[in-house]
């Protein structure tokens, strides 16, 4: 009996999906707009995210050796740095690569490159550059090397400068920045989803006000609750059902155009690979949500009808 029951109601909801095609046109069109904006989101996120990642990437802190600190108690702090869980990752550049790199920078200046060769020996001491996992994690990294003592065999300290007080500023900002740009963006993709799922749920209940007649003479006849609204929500699950194809068929030549845009002026992000590349993720989430938004919209939209 039940499951005759649930065939009769999937009949029927097909039944009249295919009767009414000029309003499951209309509905499935106000629904293709709904996962349109949600799929919109998802890729404007896969921006957004690379290019927070890039900007947390450019912070760093940078700590300066003296000129006489030995190799190996310098490599013998970068061990005991790298360490700790805040840090990701520590580079180290050697006083000669440091030299090196100073003249590159400075090939255009002669009166620098002339005192050097007039110096003789290099006046410039070792780098370790240190990336943080998080940017809030730099103040407690400095702390750290505040508080340590990396001294030589002499008892001096090989430290010269640690450049983290002259960035903070910088690093604050840029923390901020991070930060509101997360917040802001998952705001924005909750009230254009919000009001995607009111403009859909509307449309689906001017759907079921045609056939209020109908309803009417069910409840008349009496006919149980599950089967008058059973068909309505199997019809708003075509409608989200086919609007996600729509969707995700739209999606391919959109992203197509626009991916070496995205490439050359987004972060380096190529919509068209990201959605080559996670294609089965972003079809499940598509179809589910135009699936449950229809069922649930229908469900609702109903309600009205068999509570008079």
């Amino acid at each position: 009996m039940f499951w005759t029951t649930i065939k009769r109601i999937i009949r029927s909801g097909f039944i009249q999906f295919w009767r009414s095609s000029f309003v499951s046109l209309s509905s499935i069109l106000v629904m293709f707009v709904t996962l349109f904006v949600i799929g919109s989101l998802m890729f404007s996120s896969v921006i957004l995210n690379v290019a927070l990642e890039q900007i947390k990437d450019k912070v760093d802190i940078n700590i300066y050796f003296a000129s006489t600190a030995q190799e190996s108690d310098i490599l013998a702090a970068k061990e005991s740095i790298s360490k700790l869980p805040e840090v990701a990752q520590v580079n180290y550049s050697s006083k000669e690569q440091v030299l090196v790199a100073f003249k590159d920078r400075h090939q255009n200046d002669s009166t620098i490159l002339q005192s050097l060769d007039e110096i003789g020996d290099n006046p410039l001491g070792a780098i370790l550059n240190l990336k943080a996992k998080d940017p809030d994690q730099y103040e407690s990294i400095f702390n750290y090397l505040k508080d340590q003592s990396f001294v030589s065999k002499e008892g001096i300290s090989i430290i010269d400068k640690i450049n983290y007080t002259d960035t903070k500023a910088a690093i604050d900002k840029l923390t901020r920045f991070i930060r509101a740009g997360e917040r802001l963006g998952l705001i924005f993709t909750c009230v254009m989803i919000g009001l995607s799922i009111v403009i859909t749920f509307n449309t689906i209940r001017l759907a079921i006000y045609v056939s209020r007649e109908e309803i009417s003479v069910m409840r008349l006849v009496g006919a149980s609750n599950i089967y008058i609204r059973g068909p309505f929500v199997v019809v708003g699950m075509l409608y989200g059902l086919f609007a996600g194809l729509l969707t995700v068929g739209v999606f391919y030549p959109l992203t197509y155009w626009i991916g070496k845009l995205t490439e050359n002026f987004f972060a380096g992000v190529n919509l068209y690979s990201y959605y080559i590349a996670n294609f089965t993720q972003i079809f499940s989430i598509i179809m589910l949500s135009g699936i449950f938004v229809g069922a649930l919209s229908s469900y609702l939209a109903v309600r009205k009808y068999l509570t008079n």
